[in-house]
């Protein structure tokens, strides 16, 4: 038994523009060294730069893309008798949503490119759209969980 109590967590707060919880822990992801404001300015440059390019309500292109790279199921390393499985299980809400923040923003931070803001919204139209180095993570992770999926009875 436990000797503290649970950590009960904190509720993310909403970005100051578009009042989106999910954009408010994107910006956090972006952040470096604590720099919360370079972060804001790097974002809403890419969601400004995706409305001028496609035309489309730049909130709505971050969700689209954020669903797009969220993935439904991974593989976890199980040791059974000698051997060791990767065994494909269901991943939980909350890390799913981080997974496609973290593919996002690294898949943008790997582009070429001028600026980062630049590289961020070719990413998140990539993503929106169904392509880009984010998508490609996903379905690796779908294609590793289905080709391992005759060791999903050793599931915990």
């Amino acid at each position: 038994m436990p000797r503290r109590r649970r950590f009960e967590k904190h509720p993310a707060a909403p970005d100051p523009i578009y009042g989106s919880v999910a954009l408010g822990k994107f910006v956090n992801c972006i952040m470096l060294n604590g720099k919360k404001s370079l972060a804001q300015h790097i974002v809403y440059d890419a969601l400004e730069h995706i409305r001028r390019s496609s035309k489309k309500e730049p909130i709505e292109v971050f969700e689209a893309a954020m669903k797009n790279a969220t993935p439904q199921v991974e593989v976890k390393p199980r040791r059974v008798g000698g051997a060791t499985y990767q065994v494909p299980v269901e991943i939980r809400f909350d890390r799913r949503d981080s997974l496609a923040r973290r593919w996002i923003i690294n898949a943008a931070r790997a582009r070429r490119g001028h600026s980062m803001a630049e590289k961020l919204s070719a990413e998140l139209l990539d993503a929106a759209n169904g392509l880009g180095a984010a998508i490609k993570r996903r379905d690796d992770t779908h294609r590793m969980a289905e080709s391992n999926k005759a060791f999903s009875h050793f599931r915990y």
